[in-house]
């Protein structure tokens, strides 16, 4: 059995050989004028970002098995491999610690003005000040502010029983039925108005694609947060931007961009706001939760081999 990943470079984590290859090859990245000729006779493709379309797959007819090294499947054409019998398996919660803590990071810098108070003290106001402290920025409390979490998940729920431990009341707006035991939904509508923190937690898909617009960001309260760990697709970048220059809401802190790495440019690259954070998609990135991807991802290719599958995309 021939196992390829096609963008090693994109784990910073030791990756176990499958015991089930007979031949194993890493490829730190590929390019799309690559991919056929590389998985010319595999039978399983590791892809973390590399994608896999029908025009493709249909040029690799050993191809038995894709093993995502992600959440995400979106790069990946499931009808087309659901209809010629390519099974697909993704990673499950790997990263419900590292991406929960990374989005409070997110909020609490910008609920108590990290930023500003930061740029004020290398301006010298501190210096300048009358008195021991300053007041020139809010600063908000959590306990007792409502934390709405779009999307329902392993991440979310993490997310939320951290928000609890603040003392924040937690709405959820995702599709029905829930997937979790004592959870009530709330209209996407009436969470973006009664929230002061508004977490995305959601996949892409064409019907959450800019699910947070302009009419969206114009329900949210003027002092709420937006924040974004999820995908980038899910806001429509132009939009926020000018809410942020509007003071529509009181700021935003992002892990994610349509395009990524955004080298063409983005609206959101030009913000240059102490209440908007903009880190390079590195919310799933701790040592820990690279480690349990890893070996996940390794788990998924053996198990599948072993006709005990887990983890398939449906």
């Amino acid at each position: 059995m021939r196992v390829v990943f096609l963008d090693r470079a994109t784990l910073q984590a030791t990756v176990r050989r499958p015991a089930c290859a007979d031949e194993y090859i890493e490829h730190q990245r590929t390019a799309a004028a690559e991919i056929v000729p590389r998985l010319s006779g595999a039978t399983v493709a590791i892809t973390n970002k590399v994608p896999l379309r029908a025009a493709t797959l249909r040029q690799l007819p050993a191809l038995k098995l894709i093993a995502v090294a992600a959440t995400g499947y979106d790069i990946i054409d499931v009808d087309y491999c659901r209809q010629h019998g390519i099974a697909v398996a993704n990673i499950r919660n790997y990263a419900v610690h590292a991406v929960p803590e990374h989005t409070f990071a997110l909020i609490l810098a910008l609920r108590r003005n990290l930023l500003a108070y930061r740029q004020d003290v290398e301006q010298g106001a501190w210096n300048a000040a009358e008195q021991f402290c300053l007041f020139t920025h809010p600063i908000g409390d959590l306990y007792g502010a409502t934390l709405g979490l779009v999307g329902e998940g392993a991440v979310a729920q993490a997310t939320a029983a951290i928000g609890r431990a603040f003392g924040m009341r937690v709405l959820f707006a995702d599709h029905a039925p829930p997937k979790a035991a004592g959870i009530t939904f709330t209209p996407l509508e009436q969470l973006l108005t009664e929230s002061d923190v508004v977490s995305l937690h959601c996949p892409l898909s064409p019907a959450t694609r800019n699910l947070i617009d302009r009419r969206a960001l114009g329900r949210m309260k003027r002092t709420a947060l937006l924040i974004n760990t999820a995908r980038g697709g899910l806001v429509d970048e132009a939009a926020l931007s000018q809410a942020l220059d509007e003071g529509l809401i009181a700021g935003a802190g992002f892990d994610v961009l349509t395009v990524e790495p955004p080298r063409q440019g983005n609206v959101l690259l030009q913000v240059r706001r102490p209440n908007f954070i903009l880190t390079p998609h590195v919310a799933w990135a701790s040592d820990g939760a690279m480690r349990l991807l890893a070996d996940q991802l390794i788990d998924n290719i053996e198990r599948w081999h072993a006709g005990t599958p887990q983890h398939l995309v449906t």
